[in-house]
């Protein structure tokens, strides 16, 4: 049934865009031809009366060139050689077929002119935030995870949790597409990507109801992707060292000419990292001191990893391009894991310890296809898109833990042998269509329909191997399917005045979920339509300033392995997880945004959640034992009040400074483990300052410092740290770069909190390898004439929730 109303709108959609475009006015021609040496290849763009691009042509060989297929209305020119703007046109009137007088170039004395213009290392774009990673010295050798954990506004708690200006629960994308992940899992698949294959990061904290409802902010990971004429590529090595040892090793091809557009790359990162944690948790009896234990957990990692992709786009005419990409990503790593546990009685002595190794070794891999096709109706940028995505993750995980239980004398007690053999296994498929029709009087019309399927079958068997014969352990092993069905259905309508402009939109998405214990026959259904508007205004207050306005419905699903009750040990009196009876959170944002010169910006943003997924660590009583379980809750709700600010100040030609400052007051309330917090939370801020000086002669360096306040996030009060980032580059004439970078030096980054139960107060500090030194060379061959990137991708609400 599915099928058939997504097959049928599909069609629908394409009849009123073909109706649209048939009741448009008379298209024409604009043709012409460059006089001059070497014009073949040069890049001819054609610009509206708005100053928006309509298309781009290659030059002939024998100069010559032509735009089908345009409206009446006036147009303009701009040619460019190299990347270098060589030429710019008068306005252009077209009401009929028009050949333009030849346009003489000297081409000779341009090819020695060489205009560089970098982009700064944030900047705002469309109601996005924009890290342009690759124009950073300090994230040279880092992985994507390194990166993203330094930018402006983004914090990392000790279990690897992201969180934007004091939001968490959010959607990571790579390339559009989500990753299927959350936590530890996806902080250890964004470390096996090195950040040279980085181009930028969006953050979009208010998206519209074009996107996927899933998160309550969305942040995109941009990858590489050559869109320059001819055959160009990217070769790139660095070696970093803190505790242990970096290499990251990338390399990109890219052939593109009038009618194709082929690439491929590869890359490959070893790294090896530590996390460092340390932990008092102590537990009561109202206010009596039952027991303490102090822990000092050692886990060292050694990630491998291969990550390829390939694709090809063919302009089959002037209307339609066909493209398809496919990826592919390996990653080993033998995680080794050392507790010493020290346990502390009623008088706070020595009552016992206990030791416990974990040597695992874990394969993850990430196959990918994507199949896109874009229909272009008309020159105004009206054009319909389709995406078939499938994507498969596996894991196979085999883990040893080795407990060692101590008298209060130190005698050997027991010996505890737990092994574990886990394999995951995930499909999805997505299927979406999407019209843009651009009407008179500059009125826009937005719609489109998605549906995907999602099928996740986890196996999880644990044995005790304590005898010497390993025997199913079956309080522990499980065995867990998780099957969803999402259909969503979206329109957006735009307009734009002189001055103002607005866009209201709304969309629907019918959720269908089932997850299955296989282990003890339960089986949880959920089905549920939700619908989620959104509208952003715009009114332009000078011709230097700006003020916005938007608010947008989000949700956030569990993700699989939230869901799933797996229990994951550290050692026998701490595991990870899920929670089947988890709901989805859904949030209420908003945000008014001042922007002057297009480079200061105010935001003033509220939002309220609903259901609030938290992570919590909690004490539970199993078997007699204190436990402390990390796992996820629904809070009843959260609030947050925030101002952000973005300040770039030019100290001297020589020395520019990027500054942000995040204030925000997050509240919360709820129940978990019998504790009622009441709209708990405080005011906090971080602070962050991008220095770029320009040194001459092809050298330049770059001085980063962050400070993050003590925050109260529910249950847990987290002290402040900050961080200070060094770094230096040489650009060389043969179009290759080296850098070097020194992140953390003062090796201050590492969170530290209080967590606060009834009956249970834990502290801890976690130390992680972020003090690390790195020198990367970077070497670009071939051509530099620029192109238009295609977006493409349809599986934007499915890869994040793979994880715990």
């Amino acid at each position: 049934m599915v099928r058939i109303f997504l097959l049928l709108l599909t069609l629908t959609l394409t009849f009123f865009s073909s109706l649209f475009s048939a009741q448009g006015t008379q298209n024409f021609s604009l043709s012409g031809n460059i006089n001059g040496e070497k014009t073949e290849q040069m890049e001819i763009n054609l610009f509206d009366s708005g100053n928006a691009l309509v298309k781009t042509e290659i030059a002939e060989q024998n100069g010559k060139f032509t735009f089908n297929d345009l409206k009446e209305g006036s147009y303009r020119l701009k040619i460019s050689k190299n990347g270098t703007e060589v030429y710019q046109s008068d306005n252009i009137q077209i009401a009929e077929n028009k050949t333009l007088a030849p346009i003489d170039l000297n081409v000779k004395s341009i090819e020695g002119v060489t205009i560089t213009k970098t982009k700064p290392y944030i900047e705002r774009q469309e109601g996005k935030m924009i890290l342009n990673v690759e124009n950073s010295i300090a994230s040279t050798g880092n992985s994507a995870f390194e990166v993203l954990e330094k930018a402006p506004g983004v914090n990392v708690d000790s279990n690897d949790n992201i969180s934007l200006r004091g939001k968490g629960n959010l959607l990571v994308q790579i390339d559009g597409k989500n990753t299927p992940m959350t936590g530890t899992d996806l902080a250890a698949y964004l470390r096996g990507i090195p950040s040279s294959t980085v181009e930028k990061i969006e953050f979009i904290t208010n998206p519209s109801s074009k996107y996927d409802a899933a998160g309550t902010s969305i942040i995109n990971i941009k990858l590489k992707k050559d869109q320059r004429k001819g055959t160009n590529g990217s070769i790139s090595t660095s070696l970093g060292t803190g505790k242990f040892i970096k290499n990251n090793n990338s390399f990109s091809i890219n052939h593109r000419n009038k009618k194709v557009n082929i690439f491929a790359n590869y890359s490959f990162a070893y790294r090896e990292f530590y996390n460092h944690l340390v932990l008092d948790r102590n537990f009561y009896t109202g206010d009596t001191f039952d027991k303490a234990y102090l822990q000092d957990n050692f886990l060292k990692f050694n990630f491998r990893n291969h990550i390829a992709k390939t694709g090809m786009d063919y302009y089959m005419n002037d209307k339609n391009v066909l493209g398809f990409s496919i990826g592919f990503v390996s990653n080993k790593f033998d995680p080794k894991g050392d507790n010493s546990s020290l346990i502390l009685g009623n008088d706070h002595l020595p009552d016992g310890s206990f030791t416990t190794k974990n040597r695992s070794h874990d394969h993850w891999k990430n196959i990918s296809f994507n199949l896109n096709h874009k229909y272009t109706i008309d020159s105004l940028g009206s054009e319909i898109t389709t995406d078939f995505d499938y994507i498969n993750y596996s894991n196979a995980s085999l883990q040893n833990f080795e407990t060692r239980n101590y008298e209060k004398s130190a005698n050997l007690k027991t010996l505890d042998i737990l092994q574990g053999d886990i394999d995951g296994n995930l499909n999805i498929y997505s299927l979406k269509s999407d019209l843009t029709k651009n009407l008179k009087d500059k009125w826009k019309l937005e719609a489109g329909i998605k549906t995907s399927f999602v099928k996740a079958d986890n196996d999880l068997k644990f044995f005790n191997a304590s005898s010497g014969v390993p025997e199913l352990d079956l309080n522990k092993t499980n065995h867990f399917i998780y099957e969803e069905n999402i259909n969503a259905l979206y329109g957006n309508v735009s307009k734009k005045w002189e001055k103002f402009s607005a866009t209201f939109g709304l969309r629907a998405e019918n959720t269908n979920v089932t997850g299955t214990q296989l282990t003890t026959s339960q089986v949880n259904k959920k089905n549920y339509t939700q619908l989620f508007p959104s509208a952003v205004f715009s009114y332009d207050v000078t011709d230097k300033s700006n003020l916005e306005i938007n608010f947008s419905r989000r949700i956030t699903r569990p993700s699989y392995n939230q869901l799933n009750p797996f229990k994951f040990y550290l050692d026998p009196t701490t595991y990870k997880a899920g929670n089947p009876d988890l709901n989805p959170q859904t949030t209420m944002n908003y945000e008014l945004t001042y922007s002057m010169n297009s480079k200061y910006f105010a935001t003033l943003s509220y939002s309220k959640t609903k259901n609030n997924i938290t992570d919590v660590i909690k004490p539970v009583t199993e078997n007699g034992e204190n436990i402390t379980v990390q796992t996820n809750e629904n809070l009843n709700s959260a609030s947050y009040f925030g101002l952000y600010l973005i300040a770039p100040v030019k100290v001297a030609r020589w020395w520019d400074m990027n500054n942000s400052a995040n204030f925000y007051y997050g509240s919360y309330t709820g129940n978990v483990s019998g504790t009622q917090i009441n709209n708990k939370g405080n005011f906090t801020f971080s602070l962050n300052s991008i220095n770029s000086f320009k040194l001459g002669n092809g050298f330049s360096a770059e001085l980063t410092g962050n400070y993050q306040a003590r925050e109260i996030y529910a249950y847990m009060d987290v002290k402040p740290n900050w961080y200070l980032n060094i770094g230096a580059q040489k650009k060389f004439k043969n179009n290759s770069t080296l850098k070097f970078s020194f992140n953390d030096i003062f090796f201050t980054s590492n969170p530290k909190a209080q967590t606060t139960f009834n009956n249970y107060v834990e502290n801890f500090v976690v130390k992680r390898d972020s003090r690390v030194a790195t020198i990367s060379y970077t070497y670009n061959f071939g051509s530099s004439k620029n192109g238009q990137p295609r977006k493409t991708g349809g599986a934007d609400d499915l890869k994040q929730r793979i994880g715990a």
